[in-house]
């Protein structure tokens, strides 16, 4: 599901489920912290880069294995994708998002949990958690606003309207625009400008900037299996499944 290769002292991380255009499922949560983690302690790493097998980033989480049916199984899954979330923020490595086509939902959170995220000029951007009847999460609601404001951070959230590059680039949510097809070999290009600085004051500077997610998550993991459990996101999901408009009634 995550497939690791070298350039020099940056690690290569792959989505790599372009069938399902790399939804960000429980296993390839599981599979990136992993790498992340036998990343942290090797001092060959200095630099990540995350990016999307085939035409995609990441069209969210997997629908189709958003299977809880208790509260305790809410939790636990929150607890996993949590620690994924932790790790990607408070890596001492500086980490690198490469984005083409679209970025969705889940695929948003990973990339807002990257240091300097690269999208090509073609990229779309949707935070659509609404749709199927749940909030924002895996750090979202305390990321998005960091980058670009509580104001526009809400309008994307609230609204799961689709964005294009350019305005993403000029709201704050990329930082670098590349040409369709090149993000990957300018996200490695900032990769490897990375790579050669000092990396203990890349480290601190990142634990700085990471104050207050844990307290975001935590509140995250007491709403977000509320609505998991709800009839209207049982509704979002039917109605996904079946490609129609959803008949929320507030339950």
């Amino acid at each position: 599901m995550i497939t690791e290769e070298r350039n020099g002292q940056v690690l290569i991380l792959t989505l790599d489920n372009p069938a399902r255009r790399n939804a960000l499922g429980m296993d390839m949560r599981v599979s990136l912290q992993a790498a992340l983690e036998r990343a942290e302690p090797d001092p060959e790493v200095r630099a990540v880069v995350i990016r999307g097998a085939g035409d995609h980033f990441c069209a969210g989480a997997d629908i189709t294995g958003m299977n809880v049916t208790d509260a305790a199984g809410a939790r636990e899954r929150f607890r996993i994708s949590h620690k994924m979330v932790r790790t990607l923020v408070k890596s001492s490595k500086p980490i690198v998002a490469a984005i083409e086509g679209w970025c969705v939902g889940a695929g948003i959170s990973l990339a807002l949990c990257c240091d300097t995220i690269v999208a090509a000029s073609d990229a779309r951007f949707m935070a659509g958690f609404g749709k199927v009847g749940l909030m924002g999460d895996l750090g979202i609601l305390h990321l998005l606003p960091a980058r670009v404001g509580l104001g526009r951070a809400k309008q994307m959230v609230l609204y799961g309207e689709a964005m294009a590059a350019p305005e993403a680039e000029r709201i704050g949510l990329v930082d670098r625009l590349a040409e369709p097809g090149k993000a990957f070999e300018d996200a490695l290009a900032c990769a490897k400008k990375l790579e050669a600085m000092a990396n203990l004051p890349i480290a601190f500077t990142k634990e700085f900037y990471a104050r207050g997610l844990d307290e975001s998550l935590d509140i995250e993991r007491s709403y977000q299996p509320t609505l998991l459990l709800s009839e209207d996101h049982k509704e979002g999901k039917a109605a996904f499944m079946e490609k129609r408009a959803p008949r929320f009634k507030g339950r």
